[in-house]
């Protein structure tokens, strides 16, 4: 004879419930897994616009290239305002000086050198004032000439999209550095445009040292997670957070670098921010450029630049 069970009420209503949180445990699971972040990827690609430009000295020359600053070969600080212009470029103001010594932050064994506008002597940063040379625009000849860096001139400049790779490292940061990259590597330095736009500088080494290049990005800001950035390079960067001066390296110098530690930036955890980076070769016989960051920089759209320069 055929056994039939009978489920009790108590044992109905536990079956139902159990039913019930393997649904809802199901249901998280499912959740977790559409909400997991992927995976860093292992490059990030940023397209700018670079410019090229004439030396002074020969024909249709800008006067900013191939200039030697009145003080001398140097860092020039506080030539370009604190904030952004509201066309989204530094504003020139010339009221700049020549940097002796850098202001640094109270980091070990080395101090890394900052950008003047995140100085501060206070607890928990501690860091160190760096020393003031003499009033200078650093080789800069006024803010018309400046506003050329970064627009398209007829007659003046030429340009053209440029992509740089970063390549992400064991420690999870992103690099772009010329001397290991493979585009560059074997050039000596950061040119780009060798053999393009105006072409080659001439003399030894032959390459084309006079341009300037931005990028426009965005970031995710994360309070916990000791966002940095840092350049070395030459010659004059700029770099804005929020549109913020956070990197200052103005003028015609050799390699010189900056570090910025995001949480000195009063940013909201969680949010998203604009990062503008400025950059111009003046001066032969090098250039450099290295960029060092764990913010995850979103890969931009390619900037327009104007037809009759491409």
């Amino acid at each position: 004879m055929k056994r039939i069970q009978v489920l009790t009420g108590s044992s109905a209503l536990g079956l139902v419930a159990c039913a019930g949180v393997l649904a809802v445990m199901s249901g998280h699971e499912n959740l977790a897994t559409a909400t997991t972040p992927p995976p860093p990827p292992d490059t990030v690609q940023l397209t700018g616009i670079i410019r090229d430009f004439i030396e002074y000295s020969k024909p249709g020359g800008h006067p900013d290239f191939e200039k030697t600053p009145n003080l001398g070969f140097g860092i020039y600080s506080g030539n370009i305002g604190t904030a952004l212009g509201a066309d989204g470029k530094p504003v020139f103001t010339g009221a700049g000086w020549l940097t002796k010594t850098q202001w640094t932050d109270n980091a070990s064994p080395t101090h890394r050198p900052i950008c003047y506008t995140l100085f501060n002597p206070n607890s928990p940063y501690y860091d160190h004032a760096g020393v003031k040379g003499g009033n200078s625009k650093g080789g800069v000849t006024s803010a018309d000439t400046f506003n050329q860096w970064y627009k398209d001139v007829p007659g003046l400049n030429m340009s053209m999209p440029l992509t740089i790779t970063l390549v992400k490292q064991d420690d999870g940061s992103y690099v772009f550095d010329d001397k290991l990259d493979p585009l560059y590597a074997g050039k000596g330095g950061f040119f780009p445009i060798d053999g393009m736009l105006f072409g080659n500088s001439g003399g030894l080494p032959d390459h084309n040292f006079h341009f300037t290049y931005e990028i426009h990005t965005t970031f995710t800001y994360h309070a916990g997670a000791n966002q940095t950035f840092k350049f070395i390079g030459d010659d004059d960067v700029f770099v804005f957070i929020n549109g913020q001066l956070v990197v200052d390296l103005g003028g015609v110098h050799a390699a010189q670098n900056q570090f910025v530690e995001l949480n000195r930036l009063g940013l909201t955890d969680g949010s998203i921010y604009p990062l503008d980076f400025f950059y111009a070769e003046r001066h032969r016989t090098q250039s450099n450029c290295r960029i060092q960051t764990n913010l995850l920089l979103n890969s931009n759209a390619v900037p327009a630049v104007t037809a009759a320069f491409d």
